[in-house]
């Protein structure tokens, strides 16, 4: 994949290596020399789910570290940033998708499946990967066939696909957010998420996205909370501090470069915002990371 644009921590296209097509599916080992490519920061656009078929991996996804051994399945949103190290006994088959490849698809299907990409990894027995698999191989057989129709079929194939890890990922999460039955209030809530993961960069406030939804500032706090548990304001600022996060321990940029990229007014009172938030400085949050973590 070639890089979307220079910025502090690579991002990757689906589009940039597949001309234009919103999906990709391809196999991979770890004795490969373009396995390299992924053992260095990175992020990418669109979603991904990787099928560990045999050996093991060591994942690391937004400070997390994962040492995932075959069988299992990791799932991965947009923007996060991460790296795989691939033994050189592993293989697994890749999913890439945009965002919008499965939107209208799922919609009334599954409540959220953007939620099922919370799962992170899902160790999976080998009837469940069995399973898994009979679906990747017709996707698979579809994705190289270039017949009439492939891109629908392509689409419904992997949502029965992702329903699949929905339910597997269950004892997981032990949250049945993916199956919830519609409603207003929900929709309206799942509507803000995606809004928050589009615009948190130069949107902070949440009158701005209850404009966006025409409600008032107050409904659309007071429907995030009784769904989600946290006010709006909260997610809002959840999600800056862990691209802050992010962008301090993967990055080699200043605080005042992080603060500009956030649409703060000043780095001083990013400084102030860090700090209430998570107890420390920006400074000290980077030494102190990168320290635990490498």
């Amino acid at each position: 994949m070639e890089v979307a644009s220079k910025v502090p921590i690579p991002v990757y296209r689906l589009e940039d290596c597949t001309d234009g097509f919103p999906f990709l599916i391809t196999r991979m080992k770890g004795c490969e020399p373009m396995v390299k490519d992924f053992a260095i920061p990175h992020r990418h656009t669109g979603y991904s789910i990787d099928i560990v078929v045999k050996g093991s991996i060591h994942q690391s996804v937004d400070f997390r570290q994962h040492q995932v051994m075959a069988p299992a399945v990791m799932l991965m949103e947009p923007d996060q940033v991460h790296l795989h190290e691939m033994g050189e006994d592993c293989e697994m088959i890749s999913i890439y998708f945009t965002d919008e490849f499965l939107q209208s698809e799922l919609q009334g299907v599954v409540s959220c499946w953007r939620c099922i990409f919370g799962s992170g990894v899902i160790p999976v027995n080998n009837e469940q990967l069995e399973e898994l698999l009979s679906y990747a191989y017709l996707i698979e057989k579809e994705y190289v066939s270039n017949r009439i129709r492939r891109e629908e079929i392509i689409r419904n194939l992997l949502n029965a696909f992702i329903i699949a890890c929905g339910r597997i990922s269950e004892p997981v999460t032990r949250d049945n957010i993916w199956l919830r039955v519609e409603s207003a209030q929900y929709n309206m809530a799942r509507q803000f998420k995606v809004l928050v993961d589009k615009h948190y960069h130069e949107k902070a406030q949440v009158s701005d996205y209850a404009e966006m939804l025409f409600v008032t500032p107050g409904h659309l706090n007071d429907t995030v909370k009784s769904l989600m548990g946290r006010n709006a304001k909260y997610v809002i600022d959840e999600k800056r501090i862990l691209e802050a996060k992010r962008l301090l321990y993967w990055g080699e940029h200043s605080v005042k470069q992080i603060a500009s990229h956030l649409n703060f007014e000043d780095d001083a009172y990013f400084n102030r915002f860090f700090k209430k938030h998570t107890g420390q400085t920006p400074a000290a949050f980077q030494r102190e990371s990168r320290e635990k973590y490498n």
